[in-house]
């Protein structure tokens, strides 16, 4: 395995750019985190995480050329991200005062009976963002060099996958606070209902 570092280094600030820019990704974490604790938030961020991996292999494995020229297959990921963001951002709008404590929501119970399903949100709102697949298809088709050996784009892909996922818990940490909790707590439901009407216009925007 050969590194061009100059090639990591491209590969690098490209993805800083698109991991911080606000999105479902950001989204999710972030109501993970004040809704449902670190720990979910954590597992959330390991989902996304696994989803990069997800855009890594169809890359790599040449799929990704079967979707850019096949244009019903890519419209049929672009409506099938749309349906799925609208269904969150739903639930979000239909968002309720909570009457549960920090105590109640931290139980070794919830988060053991939850973690799956943090995890596999994680994973279909990152595996389904269209966003994600333009991202990984402009990248392994112009910022990585046809030549690269497969070890190589392995490795380039699971350094995606594991920046992402540190920046992701990096992102729960901070927004799990106390101080951020207690607020949410009070006042979350409207901060609930705010991302569902962000997801449900991501949809729009998706399809328009």
């Amino acid at each position: 395995m050969v590194i061009d570092y100059s090639v990591w280094a491209t590969i690098a600030i490209m993805h800083f750019v698109a991991v911080i820019s606000p999105g479902p990704d950001f989204a999710i974490v972030l109501k993970q985190s004040l809704q449902k604790g670190l720990s979910s938030a954590l597992w959330t961020s390991a989902g996304i995480g696994a989803g990069i991996l997800l855009h890594v292999a169809y890359s790599i494995l040449g799929v990704s050329i079967v979707i850019r020229t096949t244009p019903w297959l890519y419209t049929s990921l672009l409506y099938a991200a749309a349906i799925y963001f609208v269904y969150i951002g739903v639930s979000g709008l239909r968002s309720k005062p909570s009457l549960q404590s920090d105590d109640i929501l931290q139980t070794p119970l919830i988060q053991k009976s939850k973690w799956y399903k943090a995890f596999g949100l994680g994973f279909l709102t990152n595996g389904l963002n269209p966003k994600a697949t333009l991202f990984f298809l402009a990248l392994f088709t112009a910022a990585i060099p046809q030549d690269t050996s497969l070890s190589t784009q392995i490795f380039y892909g699971v350094y995606l996958a594991l920046s992402t996922t540190i920046w992701f818990c990096f992102l729960s940490y901070i927004s799990s606070r106390a101080k951020i909790r207690h607020a949410y707590q009070s006042h979350g439901y409207y901060f609930d209902r705010f991302m569902g009407v962000v997801l449900i216009g991501m949809a729009i925007l998706l399809v328009i």
